[in-house]
């Protein structure tokens, strides 16, 4: 595993990380309790350290399955991140709630989901410029890392758009990370965003880094997704168009012999904006191999 300080947080977070969006059971498969300690008990060993969650990812669901791992681990082996402003309501059913009060509802929330006295990284979750630019909250956020309960703040960017106005804000409102949408069919951030992240020091979340797991080169442009598998919902033309692009991707950039999942995750972390990557994953198997990505040689090792 390589490392890499997560801009001026001074945290010093794996490359590979684990999201966890999953783990609420909107991905076509429901969770067990000894099926999450096993894979995070494999990150662990394989030298993953960062965990991605939110509070919506089921209701506070993932952050349970989280919290009742580390409760038993050690703490401070783990930079745990989470997130605010959207509600569970409903499978892929959010109900949003922006407003300093309701936000210090959600953060007590995690806490007590996370059985943890602080949460490393908490991140507003995709809101408009409009949430973003509310002084009270980021007022009662600022006052909640002055009591311990927050280390540091960021901001998960939306991938339909307020990108520009947050990121350069966010340091403003005492945010050190940026998290976005990026992978090697999705590039936007590139030109727009990772400049600023540079100058102010911003560290940078890469999610989706496998494109929704089109990037992993498993699925044919006809493929088709079980109810329950967000993917289900997306639109079938541009899924169709994207797995083709996949294809010629797979065949015209891919080193033979490398498996496209792992060579997409490195493709993320050759940019030097980029952080670290923080991939869904469903067993064993596939943190393993997320893991591996990192010891690819195009990933340039930012510590030696």
């Amino acid at each position: 595993m390589k490392y890499r300080k997560l801009g001026s947080t001074g945290l010093r977070v794996s490359v590979v990380g684990v999201g966890t969006w999953q783990f609420g059971g909107e991905w076509g498969k429901d969770f067990t309790q000894p099926e999450v300690d096993a894979m995070l008990d494999k990150a662990g060993e394989l030298g993953i350290n960062l965990i991605d969650t939110a509070e919506c990812y089921g209701d506070h669901l993932s952050e349970r399955f989280i919290g009742e791992y580390i409760s038993r681990r050690r703490r401070e082996d783990w930079v745990v991140a989470t997130k605010f402003g959207h509600h569970f309501s409903g499978h892929l059913q959010r109900e949003q709630l922006w407003s300093a009060d309701d936000v210090l509802k959600q953060l007590d929330g995690s806490l007590k989901a996370l059985k943890t006295e602080y949460i490393d990284l908490y991140q507003f979750h995709s809101g408009t410029d409009a949430q973003f630019d509310n002084d009270k909250l980021w007022s009662m956020l600022d006052r909640q890392k002055a009591a311990g309960k927050i280390r540091h703040l960021g901001v998960s960017i939306s991938s339909s758009g307020s990108g520009r106005h947050q990121t350069e804000a966010a340091a403003s409102v005492g945010a050190e990370a940026i998290q976005v949408v990026y992978n090697r069919l999705e590039r936007g951030p590139e030109e727009e965003l990772f400049p600023i992240c540079a100058e102010q020091r911003l560290g940078v979340l890469a999610r989706v880094p496998l494109a929704s797991g089109y990037l992993s080169g498993k699925y044919k442009p006809d493929a088709s997704f079980p109810e329950g598998d967000v993917r289900a919902g997306h639109d079938a033309q541009k899924r169709e168009l994207m797995l083709r692009e996949v294809e010629r991707i797979a065949r015209e950039e891919v080193p033979e012999g490398i498996d496209m999942a792992q060579w997409a995750l490195a493709w993320c972390l050759t940019n030097p904006a980029v952080t670290t990557v923080i991939p869904g994953c469903k067993d064993i198997r596939q943190i393993t191999a997320n893991a591996e990505a990192a010891g690819l040689e195009m990933v340039p090792d930012t510590e030696a």
